[in-house]
């Protein structure tokens, strides 16, 4: 399998499995790692995952462009089809955008070795990003003459400070882990992937302990203030502090508190 899905608990472990490949993903991968992303959606019990990558060499390098698909199709003739009829075109990149999924669950990018790319737009959707003392960053696109096609640029600028993205990508050159801890592209450097891997699944285990409901609603609060001056945040923010005040769940986290036990959370 190019892409495998194991089940830890309420945590899923995703991995990118194309050593070979330094991870990149075709068609076939990007469609058997959207029908992981799917399952994890679907299944109450999982409340968590963790994305990374096999070997120690990429953590993902983005499309693999020696096994897209050839199509005589136009660029007009794809932009009007759905997702997939889209890639099966030529519009490859349609796959890698997540935003489709409708995920409302913690994903985690666990990132080993190169993250290039598409592979960092494919980080770039993950709520967290912690990385192994190996790992290096970029998007080299404008050194063959193109640009970021999932949005790369935009949710770059949104995890680091502008000057720092604009560096990024107008040079097309690198950073290190250190440099992507420093300006906030990642949260955490681990020494070794084993290491790597241990924290990903504790952050993943702890985010699991938490109100489902709690979670998707900071996930939702993250993804549509940030455009918003801060008296709309408010107002937003206080219809979700609203809808969560009477669920069983608040009402639980409120009562473990009081009685000094961990909580159990249903979810409702």
């Amino acid at each position: 399998m190019s892409v495998t899905l194991e089940v830890h608990g309420p945590v899923a472990l995703i991995t990118i499995d194309r050593p070979q490949a330094l991870n990149a993903l075709d068609l076939d991968s990007l469609q058997a790692l959207r029908g992981h992303l799917r399952e994890v959606r679907d299944r109450r019990e999982l409340r968590v995952a963790v994305i990374t990558g096999s070997g120690e060499r990429a953590f993902c390098v983005g499309a693999d462009l020696k096994s897209t698909r050839a199509s005589s199709a136009s660029y007009a003739e794809a932009l009007f089809l759905a997702n997939e009829p889209a890639a099966d075109a030529g519009l490859y990149i349609r796959q890698m955008d997540l935003a489709d999924l409708d995920m409302h669950k913690p994903l985690i990018a666990a990132i080993n070795g190169h993250c290039l790319g598409g592979g960092l737009e494919l980080a770039l959707q993950c709520d967290l990003r912690i990385a192994s003392a190996s790992a290096t960053f970029g998007l080299p696109e404008a050194a063959v003459g193109s640009i970021p096609a999932v949005s790369g640029l935009h949710r770059l600028m949104r995890a680091v400070p502008p000057a720092h993205a604009m560096q990024i990508a107008l040079t097309g050159s690198r950073i290190d882990a250190w440099q992507a801890c420093a300006i906030g592209l990642i949260s955490e450097r681990l020494d070794s992937h084993e290491a790597l891997l241990h924290r990903a699944m504790i952050l993943a285990e702890q985010i699991a302990r938490q109100a489902p409901l709690a979670i998707q609603a900071l996930q939702t609060l993250a993804r549509s203030t940030a455009h918003l001056s801060d008296s709309d945040a408010q107002r937003l923010t206080e219809l979700y502090w609203g809808v969560l005040r009477d669920t069983e769940d608040r009402l639980e986290g409120r009562q473990a508190f009081a009685e000094k036990r961990a909580p159990h959370y249903t979810g409702r």
